[in-house]
């Protein structure tokens, strides 16, 4: 199992349709997700920076290289793209974060 963190960026003033849109996440992209070999997937937001830090685990980290090709996954960032920043193909502007520490 491999972790992976990244970074993201939401904008100001939309924390609550974020948590709202995740908390009601397609079973379909879940159900990717999943199929993908992902697991123990969170997001946290530092509300002073609206900056989203991402965290997941992957069984196959090769995997999540095909999720962009998917179309729910294309479909969720299109839904997603108003309220955070967004690459010109709708894909959110996602930073990979190095692992510095880890207690296991």
């Amino acid at each position: 199992m491999q972790r992976r963190a990244f970074k993201m960026h939401l904008h100001p003033g939309q924390a609550a349709e974020y948590r709202r849109r995740h908390d009601a996440i397609w079973p379909e992209l879940a159900e990717l997700l999943q199929s993908a070999g992902v697991h123990d997937y969170s997001i946290f937001l530092d509300e002073e920076t609206h900056t989203l830090f991402g965290v997941l685990k992957t069984a196959d980290p090769e995997a999540l290289d095909a999720l962009p090709a998917q179309a729910v996954m294309r479909r969720w960032w299109t839904y997603m793209r108003d309220i955070m920043d967004a690459n010109p193909d709708d894909s959110p502007v996602s930073t990979p974060l190095r692992e510095v520490f880890h207690l296991p």
